[in-house]
């Protein structure tokens, strides 16, 4: 049996968003910015797949903008909304993607901007108070939330956040890749200014996904050299991409609840097995299905020599999943989230992601795999 529990990293492309792309690629091949036949035939396609996309979202087409992905959409927020309004402090937590805590740190370093942290406890909540006391002391921030954890699961209040960043006048940005298709957002109510998605976290392709940008927050172009995206994002469109980004969030939004009660179920059950058949076993961050992406779990194991080898041994016995551990020493490339919330780095971790195509049958598998390797190696 061949077991995959890595869809947080990437998930498998569905087979009708796979037929909605080859329709295209088959007979759609004119370049979007021609004004022939051709051309205007794509066009439509761009921007209908737009309008699916902002009707899901409760917002207007005029606010998303396709980009390659959720790294690339990150960057641009944060460039362009600090350096377009001119702000000069941001705050983020250290539990944040790489996209986002590089970008900000990279700022820092140039002096563009000052870089505060939120506090976070040690199951990766964010301290509010703390939030607040930021915003109050810093004039006009950027803020760069995310909506859940990566790693973790465990979810930022972004409504909450949303209302604070409005009192003090802050920019709001979310990395909400790892909840779009998977949560509702409603953004004709959410006090975001930014948000981004990135197509292969919902069964969709990979190479494409898109920035929302509040009407209310002008920025520069992304990329320059063509009128693309309204002038924001020059190059040639990726048509085929855009087209499953679409069918993808749409199948994703007409089957959620019924998906994401299978998915809760499979990680509910995943965790009393593994606490029936592992001594020692914990986990890492909130598993409180109210406070957690129901489709991450972050287990971490009992001390072990060659922690290091439990991913690969996995992997040997046929299941695919990520993880590490914690940092121990300024020299470790550890998981820089574990370490942000105090996780002894003696213990591994392995982070288990499911999908709408996760079976019991491969949750009981992978437990006795689990329950193998930690009997030989503890």
């Amino acid at each position: 049996m061949r077991v995959y529990f890595d869809n947080a990293a990437t998930t498998a492309l569905d087979p009708e968003v796979l037929k909605e792309m080859y329709k295209v690629m088959e007979s759609q091949f004119g370049n979007p910015s021609s004004i022939h036949s051709h051309g205007r035939e794509v066009r439509t396609l761009i921007e209908r797949s737009r309008k699916t996309i902002a009707n899901l979202l409760h917002t207007s087409p005029a606010e998303i903008f396709f980009t390659s992905g959720g790294t690339e959409a990150d960057n641009t927020a944060i460039r362009c909304g600090i350096v377009d309004h001119k702000l000069t402090h941001a705050i983020t937590t250290k539990l944040e993607h790489h996209a986002v805590v590089h970008t900000l740190q990279a700022m820092e370093k140039a002096g563009v901007i000052k870089l505060s942290y939120a506090d976070v406890d040690n199951k990766g909540n964010v301290d509010y108070d703390h939030l607040e006391t930021l915003l109050k002391n810093n004039e006009r921030s950027f803020v760069s939330l995310m909506h859940a954890n990566n790693e973790l699961g465990t979810l930022t209040d972004i409504e909450r956040v949303g209302e604070l960043c409005d009192a003090y006048s802050a920019l709001y940005h979310s990395d909400t890749v790892q909840t779009v298709g998977h949560y509702k957002h409603d953004l004709s109510k959410l006090k975001l200014h930014f948000m981004v998605c990135a197509a292969h976290k919902l069964h969709g392709p990979k190479g494409v996904g898109f920035l929302h940008i509040n009407h209310k927050v002008k920025i520069n172009p992304m990329i320059y050299g063509g009128s693309q995206e309204r002038n924001m994002r020059g190059g040639t469109e990726n048509v085929y991409g855009i087209a499953g980004l679409a069918k993808a969030l749409e199948m994703a939004y007409a089957d959620m609840d019924a998906h994401q009660t299978q998915i809760q179920g499979l990680k509910s059950y995943m965790k009393a097995q593994l606490e029936q058949n592992i001594p020692g076993v914990e986990f890492n961050g909130e598993t409180d299905p109210a406070k957690s992406l129901y489709t991450v779990l972050n287990v971490s194991f009992p001390e072990m020599e060659m922690a290091d080898m439990l991913l690969f041994n996995l992997d040997i016995a046929g299941i695919s999943a990520s993880g590490g551990s914690a940092c121990s020493s300024g020299t470790d490339i550890g998981s820089h989230v574990l370490t942000a919330i105090g996780a002894n780095p003696d213990r591994p971790s392995v982070r288990f992601s499911f999908s709408k195509y996760n079976t019991k049958d491969e949750v009981d598998f992978t437990v006795s795999k689990l329950k193998e390797l930690c009997a030989v190696v503890i």
